[in-house]
């Protein structure tokens, strides 16, 4: 599921499929998104390229045609491959860099950036 924030400039994604559960968020005023993969129990945050990223306008439109029409193709499906090498846990001055929806989403799990 997704649901969009407009006047927060957030979006929360919920993937729901057993081992491959996650949340993720985008946090457009900040520039960051962050990934909650429940099967490490990790968070992976990664800065928004904006060239690669769809805007916040631009996600909603996406989603409702590919809710309406299933099959549409997009120049802008966003693949990541995240290559972990070292993680920590967040400080007061993560929080304030990333702010309070992925610290609230990400609290306590190792980061990976």
């Amino acid at each position: 599921t997704m649901t969009i924030h407009s006047e927060q400039h957030i979006v929360d994604v919920h993937v729901r499929s057993g081992v491959y559960s996650s949340d993720t968020i985008f946090d457009y005023t900040h520039g960051y998104i962050a990934t909650r993969l429940f099967s490490r129990n990790a968070c992976f945050i990664m800065k928004i390229k904006k060239e690669l990223i769809p805007e916040l306008r631009e996600i909603g439109r996406l989603a409702f045609e590919r809710e309406t029409m299933k099959d549409v193709y997009s120049p802008n499906n966003v693949w990541t491959q995240f290559q972990p090498g070292s993680s920590r846990l967040g400080n007061f001055k993560d929080w304030i860099l990333y702010g309070k929806h992925i610290e609230k989403l990400c609290t306590g799990l190792p980061l990976y950036q």
